[in-house]
């Protein structure tokens, strides 16, 4: 398991070296110049850019810029932002926590829909649950989730007037951050009108964050359980007079691995999909520093917070592949022997 785990992160840090290497071209590929973005709409000489662009280093070739940013990178120093003049650590330390709660909230809006639905559909196949569990699956997996946020927000906001569109939190919570999660800080502190406020916020973002992959998660597990449903020891648990309870947990717990797999995996999408909900709720996390950054072609924060992602993308691939062999002792994660 250790040898498994060294490999990973060499292989981790390969494909970090990969990301950064692409969104660096990319960024500095695409149309636009940060200088003129910043200084758009002021009377600004062209000497006056250029030595602004000297001091930010935008004069030298794109390798030399590069070579900078890795070696930074390397040290933990992420660079500064072009537009707001601060670490880019502390910006993506401020959106993180944000982008961390709605991916958390997103996991368990996806678990408590795709549990269920999956046991209905294994224990009644063919039946109509059955039927209408894949038809929840195929609409989840269809539907984008820009759509399903505009029309949740059309809906509840505007229609019913009961969930907030936009934003984290009200403005007069009297909320201070510790961990930088509104639901855990409002628990610490026993506010409980800056809990309710959180909740509130988050439940449209986590929905349609949480969705998606609730239909994914579904029909995974619905196979596994088929796969494990007639198998001589289930039959032995039911037998000995077990209740159905117990034989569905002993069914969840050999159904369970492959399921893992694909939720790690899935995990992966949640944080890109964040992108996209964030940018719909105005949600202040991640997603939404990134999107502004591409607009206002701010490099650093986005090589930053685009290499953030990816890290913890890997972090919990990693964690997945433990886990699993962990579930499943057959599975040996050395290298095979002959």
């Amino acid at each position: 398991m250790l040898s498994f785990a060294v490999r990973r992160i060499g292989q981790t840090l390969v494909v970090l070296v990969g990301v950064s290497v692409i969104v660096f071209a990319l960024l500095h590929i695409a149309p636009g110049d940060p200088v003129d973005v910043i200084f758009a709409g002021e009377n600004v000489t062209a000497e006056q850019k250029a030595e602004y662009r000297r001091q930010l280093g935008l004069d030298r070739s794109p390798l030399a810029q590069y070579g900078s940013f890795a070696a930074g990178a390397a040290r933990g120093d992420l660079g500064t932002s072009i537009r707001h003049g601060v670490p880019v650590g502390s910006l993506i330390a401020e959106t993180l926590p944000a982008t961390v709660e709605l991916t958390l909230a997103a996991l368990l809006v996806a678990i408590a829909i795709a549990v269920p639905v999956a046991i209905v559909s294994a224990l009644r196949q063919g039946s109509v649950w059955d039927r209408g569990g894949s038809l929840v699956a195929l609409f989840g997996i269809s539907m984008p989730s820009f759509w399903l946020g505009i029309m949740l927000i059309l809906l509840f906001p505007v229609t019913l007037h009961v969930l907030p569109p936009s934003g984290r939190l009200d403005i007069d919570t009297g909320l201070r951050p510790v961990t930088g999660l509104a639901t855990i800080d409002s628990l610490l502190q026993g506010n409980w009108i800056a809990l309710r406020s959180a909740l509130w916020h988050l439940a449209l973002p986590a929905v349609t964050l949480g969705t998606a992959i609730a239909a994914t998660l579904a029909r995974v597990l619905r196979s596994g359980l088929l796969d494990v449903k007639g198998q001589d020891y289930i039959e032995a648990l039911r037998a000995r007079g077990l209740s159905a309870r117990r034989v569905i947990r002993h069914m969840l717990r050999n159904a369970m691995p492959a399921t893992v797999t694909v939720m790690g995996v899935r995990v992966g999408t949640l944080l890109g999909g964040a992108i996209v909900v964030e940018t719909v709720f105005s949600w202040p996390g991640v997603g939404r520093l990134i999107v502004d950054s591409i607009q206002a072609r701010d490099y650093p924060v986005v090589q930053g917070a685009v290499l953030m992602l990816a890290t913890m993308f890997a972090m919990v691939n990693l964690a997945t592949d433990l886990i699993h062999g962990w579930l499943d002792p057959r599975i040996k994660h050395g290298r095979a022997t002959t």
